[in-house]
């Protein structure tokens, strides 16, 4: 059995290296017993997974606002990501495997027990307006998000970079202030997409549309409508298959289903869990369901009364039937949070942590314990996610049970990143999560973060949180650097201003014309937010 089988998939290979036609692998598949519709169809699957050129990819994302802009700097949802991803690369990339692999950096490595990274850049790379890509670039590119006026949602992670220098022609060095074993991962984050720089020093235009991505942007419009064309000169082999890709931000989730379950696009993003049954059923139509690190949220934030009192954000997370979120929201497609952003899927969890459930007697001892009285608003709109009104709306049921009032707000779904987001008390937030703690950390809940969504700074275990995530950064023994995110973890679920209700799988819906080499990324919904330079028409 091994013998044929390692037989027919040499033979496969052969196909799709085109060594050999259709008709001669169906042949010496049936001399090797295989049945004729056996035989059919493994020839199908193996000439799926050959990657064709051609073609436009039409997707339709649930995310997006009128107020985004290009510069890479503040992209704040799905939409911008993609776009950045669509005509931009970056020093390192999460692979569709789940491994962290060079992008513009060749090759990269640690000294000085990993205060300082030498990134070895691919040579030859061109920006779309023709330039070179130089160390210069780089190094301008990532002093754009350090300086001191940057409002940048990446500066945070830069923070512990003391010097950024160059070393002959294609190499660049950081130096970190202290060792940091996560730092590549870091360097791939959306944000830090390499861009031109104009006199070797500072950027030339952070909304340009200039990148080394594999698609030139023609059309930009703000959360409505990116088109793009390929890159002739990409540098990347075996990427970048299509003629031409068009992005949509379509935020009704009905309108979205609507447009692939219609063929009007190729591929649909965060689609609603209470479709997934009726969607499963169209023939032309493939569910793609990926279980990652994405996070569903209800950040507090400190710094807008009455979120400041400690009791009160207890009393909020003991008020919440998380397990029914899971079933009504989700139809079971995810599981309940427990107010960390660290899931089974990354190092160090900590598994003695206190469970988070509906408990409806503690939530009433803490809510007397604030002395907080009438009613607590709580934005939303399913531009946070699919469901997310509707989640909003359990939580006050069960915040009711406990004697709590929230009164739900809905809030328009254009503008909700830009208008809700990082400035209301409580809103409904989702979070594509980070492949490490440190991360994820450094993303949302340390100090020194633009996107600190809970504002939570300055109380005792704030400023402890603080300290021992600088202090797992640079540990090296595993068992201490354990110890120190399991510290962590405690501060941030008891005192932090996160409700990490739901973990979420990523749900999308694309047309079986699509093909991809049969893995998907995790890190970010849709491959890692790269279907558009990974994937093919078969």
């Amino acid at each position: 059995m091994s013998q044929k089988k390692g037989y027919i998939t040499r033979q496969a290979k052969r196909l799709t290296d085109g060594e050999i036609n259709r008709r001669r692998f169906v042949m010496s598949a049936l001399s090797a017993g295989v049945t004729l519709p056996t035989a059919l169809s493994l020839a199908s699957k193996a000439q799926a997974m050959t990657p064709k050129a051609g073609g436009t990819f039409r997707m339709a994302t649930g995310y997006g606002s009128t107020t985004d802009v290009l510069d890479p700097s503040t992209s704040e949802n799905g939409f911008s990501q993609n776009i950045i991803y669509t005509r931009g690369n970056h020093l390192t990339e999460v692979s569709n495997t789940g491994e962290l692999i060079g992008e513009l950096a060749e090759s990269f490595e640690p000294s000085n027990n990993a205060a300082t990274w030498v990134f070895n850049l691919r040579r030859g790379v061109e920006f779309h307006n023709g330039k070179t890509m130089t160390p210069e670039d780089v190094i301008a590119t990532f002093n754009y998000h350090r300086g001191e006026e940057s409002k940048s949602a990446a500066k945070g992670l830069l923070a512990a970079v003391t010097e950024i220098r160059k070393d002959g022609d294609n190499q660049v060095i950081f130096e970190l202030e202290g060792g940091n074993a996560d730092f590549p991962f870091i360097v791939s984050d959306y944000h830090l997409m390499i861009m031109p720089s104009d006199d070797g020093e500072t950027i030339a235009d952070p909304n340009s549309r200039v990148g080394t991505g594999a698609y030139l942007l023609e059309t930009y419009e703000p959360g409505v409508r990116a088109a793009f064309t390929k890159n002739p000169n990409y540098w990347k082999e075996g990427r970048g298959h299509f003629d031409a890709v068009e992005l949509l931000s379509v935020l009704d989730v009905t309108a979205r289903q609507n447009a692939i379950m219609n063929g009007d696009v190729d591929y649909a993003d965060s689609i609603d869990p209470k479709t997934v049954a009726l969607m499963q059923r169209v023939p032309t139509l493939d569910i793609l369901e990926v279980t990652g690190t994405q996070h569903y949220t209800f950040p507090m934030r400190l710094n807008v009364e009455p979120f400041g009192n400690y009791d009160l954000r207890m009393a909020l997370k003991f008020a919440i039937k998380r397990q029914e979120l899971v079933d009504k929201i989700l139809l079971g497609h995810g599981a309940a949070g427990n107010d960390v952003p660290v899931s089974s899927a990354m190092p160090f969890l900590n598994t003695e942590l206190p469970v988070h459930e509906f408990n409806p007697e503690k939530a009433a001892e803490h809510y007397k314990k604030s002395g907080h009285s009438g009613p607590i608003q709580l934005s939303a709109a399913d531009a946070a996610f699919a469901g997310a009104v509707d989640a909003a709306q359990l939580i006050a049921a069960s915040a009711a049970e406990a004697g709590i009032e929230v009164e739900v707000v809905r809030e328009p779904s254009d503008g909700y990143w830009s208008n809700v987001w990082n400035k209301k008390g409580w809103c409904a937030c989702y979070w594509g999560g980070r492949p490490t703690q440190d991360w994820m950390y450094s993303a949302a809940y340390t100090a020194d973060t633009e996107w600190n969504d809970t504002a939570w700074k300055g109380t005792e275990s704030a400023d402890r949180f603080n300290e021992v995530v600088v202090a797992a950064r640079s540990e090296t023994d595993q068992t201490k650097r354990k110890d120190l995110y399991w510290e962590a973890q405690r501060l941030l679920q008891d005192d932090g201003g996160a409700i990490v209700a739901m973990w979420a799988n990523f749900i999308a819906a694309h047309a079986k014309a699509l093909a991809n080499d049969g893995n998907v990324a995790a890190n970010w919904e849709n491959d890692g937010n790269k279907v558009a330079e990974r994937w093919w028409f078969a």
